[in-house]
């Protein structure tokens, strides 16, 4: 993403410190907080919101102070990314264009813990930490003997645990001066997510939401404008990618990889503007550890241990931050869980994908990365979980499940949305429609314990609540909702156009 990548490079002094705008009074008293500038003496109010948090069965955890990197407990490390006309590894520099210099530290970064500004933790504590709840109505529907536990991220502003890595994003940005951020979103979880950050920076916000979640969930982006953001369908015609795609396919549903394609074209011809990706990238997957440090120290104090671990998975950041610092204490020889990312069979890309240096994008401005694909250009079917139709899977993700430290398993949406149609009616919780996939995995967990007499804990990533995404719940209450299928043929003919890297 050098200005050999991108058509512009940018050039952000890092003396620039962003200006909030005027408030009230008591605007100011209330908003000082978020400045990041400001010194604050905030171990009170930590203690005063850590207080209030509940869990089911659990004592209060401190909210972490640091997040966690995996890559330093890697005897063998993820392949680095490519730069795509020398095939050589990118350099820093080469990323300058569109993120802050602290965010290019920690993509690069082997250090095992990256300390988390003050400023972030104090925002963290609006929401953090959050519960882990056992799901014993669930398992008395199903009659398991297993004991289900689900981290619940629902519980942030933007009802998802995208604000994790949003909030710390736009902070790095904001301390390099930063006017203007854009991004992409797929159902609209992340786009709302940034656009909640931005707003408490003072820094203009701009998002590409793909087609087909643009239209099935409009309060999305209504979230997005309430927050200060500007949204656009994807393809659009402000971008020369939007244009070529609408140019083939008038009704294109978009993807993430096209999404992704028109934001970085806009921050690569813009010195005032940068680019902030929701998931994919290692250090998105570095600021969502906060949710698997949390929840090893909630499930200790109840003196239980996971056997199995289950997250879903598009482009991988909630299953990440879940199952990262588990596999740390693995690695330890603490523990043993299995753990099991779950994907649409609509966008199979751990368990169809190859394994090869690809895009992040559709229109191939990113760097090459070493990560399981469908191919750049793969656009799969419209399911109702906008957020894992992504083509690839994060690489580090990606090198994690090659090495054998995890499975992976891809469900439909019918059987994801009758497990969410259970959990709804037994813990009372409406799930975005991605975590129905890991609550269909858990399911098919649980009714296999009921079978075996297997008293195993299951521990699933409960990632966001559903109550923007009740149309697809209706498709299914009335039994409209069908199983898009994966096309072989197309994957086979996007995978021609994967870069042959040796």
């Amino acid at each position: 993403m050098a200005a050999s990548l991108v058509p512009a490079a940018a050039s952000i002094h890092t003396s620039q410190q962003p200006q909030l705008k005027q408030k009230s009074s008591g605007e100011q008293q209330w908003m000082g907080r978020f400045s990041p500038n400001k010194k604050l003496n905030h171990l009170k109010y930590f203690k005063a919101r850590v207080t209030m948090s509940s869990m089911n069965n659990s004592r209060s955890v401190e909210i972490p102070r640091q997040w966690y990197n995996l890559v330093a407990d890697l005897q063998i490390k993820p392949p680095p990314p490519l730069h795509p006309k020398t095939l050589q590894p990118v350099q820093p520099q080469d990323f300058s264009p569109l993120f802050p210099d602290e965010l290019i530290k920690q993509e690069a970064s082997t250090e095992r813990f990256i300390e988390i500004p003050d400023e972030v933790v104090d925002i963290y504590s609006l929401w953090r930490p959050t519960p882990l709840i056992r799901a014993k109505r669930l398992e008395k529907l199903l009659g398991t003997p297993a004991r289900i536990y689900y981290k619940y991220e629902g519980v942030s502003p933007a009802g998802s645990h995208k604000p994790n890595t949003a909030v710390p994003q736009v902070w790095y940005n904001a301390q390099q001066g930063v006017k203007k951020i854009v991004t992409e979103t797929g159902a609209g979880q992340w786009g709302s997510s940034l656009a909640f950050a931005c707003g408490l920076f003072d820094i203009d916000c701009e998002v590409w939401q793909v087609r087909a979640s643009y239209d099935q969930k409009p309060y999305r982006k209504l979230m997005m404008q309430t927050w200060g953001a500007k949204v656009h369908p994807s393809p659009s015609n402000i971008t020369n990618t939007g244009r070529n795609i609408l140019a083939m396919d008038p009704l294109s549903p978009g993807s993430l990889g096209i999404a992704i394609s028109e934001a970085v074209e806009i921050a690569a011809a813009n010195e005032d503007t940068k680019y902030c990706l929701g998931s994919v990238l290692n250090h998105v997957l570095l600021h969502q550890t906060v949710i698997g440090e949390e929840c090893i120290k909630q499930m200790e104090a109840i003196g239980e241990t996971p056997d199995v671990i289950i997250g879903c998975t598009g482009g991988g950041s909630n299953f990440a931050g879940l199952a990262f610092p588990f596999i740390r204490e693995k690695l330890k020889g603490k523990i043993n869980p299995l753990i099991r990312a779950v994907e649409p069979t609509a966008c199979p890309s751990l368990t169809k994908g190859v394994y090869a240096y690809d895009y992040g994008d559709t229109a191939g401005m990113t760097p090459l990365m070493k990560m399981h694909t469908l191919g750049h250009d793969f656009i799969p079917d419209p399911i109702h979980s906008g957020g894992l139709r992504y083509h690839g899977m994060a690489p580090l993700i990606s090198h994690i499940y090659e090495l054998g430290f995890m499975e992976a398993v891809a469900i439909p949406q019918i059987e994801c949305f009758k497990g969410a149609i259970q959990f709804a009616r037994t813990e009372g919780l409406i799930p975005a429609p991605e975590p129905t996939h890991a609550i269909a995995a858990a399911v098919r967990e649980a009714l296999h314990c009921k079978e075996t007499g297997e008293s195993k804990v299951i521990l699933l990533a409960m990632c966001g609540h559903g109550h923007f995404d009740l149309p697809a719940y209706e498709k299914y209450l009335q039994g409209t909702m069908v199983d898009l299928s994966f096309s072989d043929e197309r994957a086979q003919a996007s995978l021609a156009n994967v870069p042959l890297v040796a």
